[in-house]
């Protein structure tokens, strides 16, 4: 069973924070043991400088080895001078004080290891029948040199999973690109609307069960963060019951009931996402607050590509509805079916039949994608330069809403009964 504190009205003292540390690390009973601690990248809010020289100060002297590994899934490789900001650490502290710590990076593409299989009728019962076939479990390979792993992330709602953490640093984090593919195309099958901020999805259903096929002891440390990197919650166990204490606190503290919907939504995207790939958390995180017929904006100035992995992809199907896709399923290759699960819950609510595709809202980007490229990914476009968010706040009686920092929290219009 998970043990931890957490709190909807307040952060937790140092004191607290350390306690849960100390007692995750006792429990652990490392010592002599290799330990590889799975972290977050750069696309998620945490105070990840803090939690890598607590946790490494009280795991070093213990285990015989500990090192870090990026939970990466499709996204870019961080550079070395990324990972140093990451981790608040300089190039010093990294090949002396730190030296002996490994922090690696996880490469979706090669370096895996097949460690089983979810059988095609287990498939068929999670997915309702829409998916039949067997799915190949592969992690990176760099997890069976380990004796245990450390699973170490925040618990956000997730529009692929319901809420993210647990066996979601797993997969995508550090899995092949079958359990990749598959559980994105899934959740575009399934929709946003209808996992985002939900617990026990088929997705969720899936990913613990293909983490019972890796071979290696597991924990896992579940933070919950409001704002930018404020600790509201720390808990520790197994990835399961870690990650599902967390996300009762994150349903609390990391969602905002509106009590009604809005005409015009602009999503403020912060910049630490830097591709629409990930700065879409903007439109699946406000969608369910925008009114029948109304827009949703992205606004990132920041943003110049739509996906670093997987533009080209999107840049030949566009972003559409999933009957789009399944109307056009003879243009889709296996390697697009990642794509196509972005794609489909970007897009929303929406229907296709007899050659029309219906959308329930329109979304547009104000960002630095240029307006040819948006029209041919079939989204809108509005020039950022016309836009001062800031004259657009408090005109939520005109039915504008402004989303500051968009991504991090789920808004709803009011809670499910």
């Amino acid at each position: 069973m998970a043990f931890g504190i957490g709190f909807s009205d307040r952060t937790l003292s140092d004191d607290e924070r350390r306690e849960v540390m100390a007692r995750a690390v006792e429990a652990m009973r490392a010592d002599g043991k290799r330990v590889l601690a799975i972290v977050p990248d750069g696309t998620r809010s945490v105070p990840m400088p803090l939690i890598f020289r607590e946790l490494t100060a009280l795991l070093r002297p213990r285990a015989a080895k500990l090192d870090y590994l990026i939970a990466l899934g499709t996204h870019l490789a961080m550079s070395e001078e990324a990972i140093n900001a990451h981790l608040a650490l300089t190039s010093e502290e990294r090949t002396g004080l730190y030296g002996d710590v490994g922090v690696f990076n996880h490469d979706w593409r090669s370096g895996l290891a097949q460690v089983g299989e979810i059988p095609s009728r287990v498939v068929t019962e999670l997915s309702d029948g829409l998916m039949q076939e067997a799915i190949p479990v592969s992690v990176n390979a760099r997890l069976l040199g380990y004796d245990q792993i450390l699973i170490v992330g925040p618990v956000f709602p997730h529009a692929v999973v319901g809420y993210s953490g647990g066996t979601k640093y797993l997969f995508p984090g550090v899995s092949g690109p079958r359990m990749i593919n598959v559980t994105h195309w899934l959740a575009g099958l399934v929709g946003n609307i209808n996992i985002i901020g939900r617990t026990g999805t088929p997705i969720r259903r899936m990913l613990d069960l293909a983490a019972e096929c890796v071979p290696v002891e597991m924990h896992c440390l579940s933070m919950v963060i409001h704002g930018e990197d404020e600790l509201m919650g720390l808990y520790f166990g197994g990835p399961q019951d870690s990650q599902v204490a967390a996300a009762a606190l994150s349903a609390k503290v990391n969602v905002v009931y509106t009590g009604r919907q809005f005409e015009t939504v602009l999503a403020v995207v912060p910049e630490i996402y830097d591709d629409f790939w990930t700065g879409c958390k903007g439109m699946l995180k406000c969608e369910p607050v925008v009114a029948d017929g109304g827009t949703l904006i992205i606004y990132a100035p920041h943003i110049d590509e739509v996906s670093y992995t997987h533009g080209h992809i999107l840049d030949r199907l566009g972003y559409h509805v999933r009957d789009y896709y399944l109307a056009h399923w003879d243009q889709v290759d296996d390697a697009d079916i990642v794509a196509l699960g972005h794609a489909a819950l970007v897009r929303g609510v929406g229907w296709y039949a007899d050659g029309v595709e219906t959308l329930r809202i329109n979304l547009d980007l104000a960002t630095s994608i240029p307006e040819e490229r948006c029209r041919h990914l079939n989204l809108g476009y509005r020039n950022p330069a016309t836009i001062d968010p800031s004259e657009w706040q408090g005109r939520q009686d005109e039915g504008i809403l402004v989303v500051p920092r968009a991504g991090e929290l789920l808004y709803r219009v009011a809670p499910d009964r």
